[in-house]
């Protein structure tokens, strides 16, 4: 799964974690602070995570939407998915996503509510589809929008349906 935090406050935050029994909550952004929602910085979200009974994981380092590679921006500025997906760093930080997939219920979180406006998607879910990762998107509403809708037909989505195994990454046929 993954969620972006808005400008929820901290309880709703939390409550939409709740919904969807998130166990682990992967902080992906490179910069993990917001002066306008600074319940949402590093600190007091681990803080507030851990007191709702959650575990909290920083890989914005590895799989941040800003890395520090200027080889990863196009000449206009853009990221280039394609050449973050080929740092050895990146690919570190998607086998540690992994295991904590193959561990725990997690959900992967960034800032922007839409996923279709966010790296979590555009990069991070892109990769774990292509590892056959099935993944979901936590709306600010608690509604849960599969990639495959917002990819079109014939992709996956990454928490398992209702039913599948706890913990257990989902892998595509073939």
């Amino acid at each position: 799964m993954t969620v972006g935090h808005s400008r929820h406050a901290i309880e709703r935050f939390l409550a939409l974690l709740g919904q969807h029994g998130v166990e682990v909550l992967v902080d992906v952004r490179s910069h993990p602070y917001s002066r306008f929602s600074p319940q949402f910085s590093r600190k007091a979200l681990e803080r507030a995570v851990g007191d709702a009974g959650l575990g909290y994981r920083f890989l914005g380092d590895a799989l941040g939407g800003r890395p520090p590679h200027p080889e990863c921006y196009a000449e206009d500025g853009a990221l280039e998915p394609d050449r973050v997906e080929q740092l050895a760093a990146y690919q570190r930080g998607i086998e540690q996503l992994l295991g904590e997939l193959d561990r725990a219920r997690s959900c992967v979180m960034c800032a922007e509510e839409d996923p279709a406006r966010c790296h979590r998607r555009l990069l991070v879910a892109r990769t774990l589809v292509r590892r056959g990762v099935a993944v979901h998107h936590i709306r600010g509403s608690g509604a849960i929008e599969p990639e495959r809708e917002l990819a079109g037909a014939g992709q996956l989505g990454l928490f398992p349906e209702a039913g599948a195994p706890r913990g257990r990454r989902r892998r595509a046929p073939g």
